[in-house]
């Protein structure tokens, strides 16, 4: 194998798995030492800089970077990255002095944002500290989008929306066209705005189609509609017999704000297996430590109902089956069809995206499915001047994923402006430094926590249905969140190694604590993964090769299992290993300073 080559931004921020699987790219560990060094605000502005909406996500994330953790290949359970994001939200402070300053004058250029969800907003945020007026265009009468309108409160309290969005709104820069709709996207253009986003999610949800449905139409609702409807506050009651078709967690919300809206029978049918279920595995706990039964490989087959009236509904049981190419399909079982009872019924199979509004001679081409047709990497559309983002540029995914959207639009918006390519994407802000303080001292604490994960506290069940307000999860204390920090390996500070220091003693073998160096022949890397101490079965992370050596040998490092805890450079006599602290922040359009003391 050749020697890695470290000088590459992209090498290092892999090891960092958790930042690599952030859509955002959130420096995780960093924001993670400042809540353990009680620095809250800081650790709030890392994250505002990466993911716009720590305390909305610290609550709902989908948690992409928890399953990458380094800790889950310790022990069974990751870091609680999410929860502790919010930790920083709840104990910040004041921060509205330290966010970037608007300029009072303009440079000229206006964008139209359509759509006040997480991805338009977060193009605002960008962009705004640059001079560009941006106007915010909703149909609803607050900002938020399904943050605001499909997320309960008792999951999202309504007052953590209104100051996040308010950071971003409320500070200049952005014109707000609230109980607007937008109904013509050349209508829009024509208005002369130099480049449009579009962030309008995806507001429809899938029908069900089976007999029945037309006939008992005044109690069937589309899962998002009616989440709306009860955030609002035009729902504030339902059958005590419900039945909510789908997986995902619209579906979770679903049930579970029916049970605190009067449902006292609330079951989740799904039609695939509990594991293949789109629901996070958290959400899916939580309905059930509520009450409410998931029933699975069950397929919708008729409606039941008397002249109209909604008195339940029919299943068909079916089961997996795979072919010889490992692909599923369901299966008919041929067992008797289940029958359930009900009141109401709420069904969130799924979301679509739909554009009305935009006229099919706009010069927007669009996929047989409906979708925008755009660069995967600039989110441009065959219409130069408009951009999408969110759920509205690929389908429906999650909060993390629009805001990650918004800064990648938001650089392409300031660089078409510009007249600048929009595929020359700039650099990510990279530094990297030496944790060295002595010879037995370190910036950093490199001790490994034997803790196991904490459990974030809940309101007990029997309180929490009372009041469909009322959060759940009531948070980490500070002291719980100091010692969630703990188990944290801190995997931005690198392990280097300088061949040229080294006298390859083995030491650094001898005392690694999961067999992960190892000093041998050079050879491909297939063949050189199986002959290391530890055999480096995991493909998809590197091996960390370094030549140079007197002897002829390479130094090859697993960064799969490697702990970072420091002890090869504790040992190494020669100092040829280092541990230095790796910091990634992903390009904007303007470097929006973390203000970090």
């Amino acid at each position: 194998m050749k020697p890695t080559d470290t000088s590459s931004t992209e090498y290092f921020h892999k090891v960092v798995d958790c930042q690599w699987a952030c859509p955002a790219h959130t420096p995780v560990p960093e924001y993670i030492r400042m809540i353990a060094a009680g620095r809250y605000a800081d650790a709030y502005m890392v994250n505002w800089h990466s993911n716009v909406f720590p305390g909305i996500l610290g609550r709902t994330c989908d948690r992409p970077c928890e399953p990458a953790c380094r800790r889950g290949r310790v022990e069974e359970e990751p870091v609680a990255i999410c929860r502790l994001k919010r930790v920083a939200a709840d104990n910040k402070g004041d921060v509205s002095a330290r966010m970037p300053e608007i300029p009072r004058e303009r440079n000229g250029k206006r964008i139209a944002c359509i759509g006040a969800g997480p991805a338009s907003l977060t193009v605002a945020r960008d962009l705004t500290p640059l001079g560009y007026e941006i106007h915010v265009f909703d149909g609803e009468a607050k900002a938020g989008g399904f943050i605001r309108q499909q997320i309960p409160r008792f999951r999202l309290p309504e007052e953590v929306i209104d100051e996040e969005c308010g950071y971003i709104l409320d500070r200049g820069g952005v014109v707000s066209h609230m109980n607007r709709r937008v109904d013509s996207l050349k209508g829009l253009l024509a208005e002369g705005y130099d480049a449009v986003f579009v962030g309008s999610g995806a507001p429809r949800g899938r029908e069900l189609d089976v007999p029945g449905r037309k006939e008992a139409a005044a109690n069937i609702q589309l899962g998002i509609d009616w989440l709306a409807s009860v955030s609002f506050g035009h729902v504030t009651s339902i059958g005590k017999r419900v039945i909510v078709l789908g997986g995902g967690n619209t579906a979770m919300d679903c049930c579970r704000s029916a049970r605190r809206l009067g449902g006292e029978d609330v079951k989740v049918v799904v039609r695939s297996g509990f594991d293949e279920m789109k629901a996070s595995p958290w959400e899916k706990e939580d309905a059930m430590n509520e009450g409410i039964p998931i029933l699975n490989f069950l397929v919708p087959k008729e409606v039941l109902h008397d002249n109209g009236r909604l008195t339940g509904m029919v299943f068909e049981k079916v089961a997996a089956q795979y072919d010889d190419k490992g692909r599923r399909s369901l299966r008919p079982t041929g067992e008797p069809d289940v029958t359930i009872e009900c009141d109401d019924v709420l069904v969130a199979i799924g979301q679509e995206n739909a554009f009305p509004w935009i006229e099919r001679d706009a010069g927007i081409e669009f996929d047989r499915w409906g979708l925008p047709k755009l660069d995967a990497d600039t989110l441009q559309s065959t219409e130069p001047r408009v951009f999408f983002g969110g759920d509205a540029a690929f389908g429906p995914k999650n909060i993390i994923w629009a805001v990650a959207h918004g800064h990648e639009a938001a650089v392409s918006i300031d660089l078409f402006c510009k007249g600048e390519d929009v595929k020359a994407r700039p650099a990510p802000d990279v530094r990297i430094a030496s944790q060295k303080m002595g010879i037995h001292e370190w910036a950093y604490d490199n001790e490994v926590s034997l803790d196991l994960r904490y459990k974030v506290p809940h309101m007990p069940a029997e309180k929490a249905l009372r009041d469909i307000t009322a959060e759940v999860e009531l948070g980490y204390d500070r002291e719980m969140a100091y010692r969630e920090t703990q188990r944290c390996l801190n995997c931005d500070v690198q392990t280097v190694f300088t061949a040229k220091l080294c006298i390859e003693c083995d030491a650094c073998v001898d005392i690694c604590p999961t067999d992960c160096i190892t000093f041998t022949e050079n050879g491909e890397e297939e063949e050189l993964r199986t002959r290391l101490k530890a055999p480096a079965v995991n493909t998809y992370q590197d091996l960390y090769v370094q030549d140079g050596l007197k002897t002829g040998r390479v130094m090859v490092k697993d960064e799969d299992v490697c702990l970072h805890c420091g002890m090869c450079a504790e040992r190494c006599p020669t100092g040829a290993w280092d541990m230095q602290k790796f910091l990634l922040e992903t390009a904007k359009p303007k470097a929006h300073a973390c203000h970090s003391r």
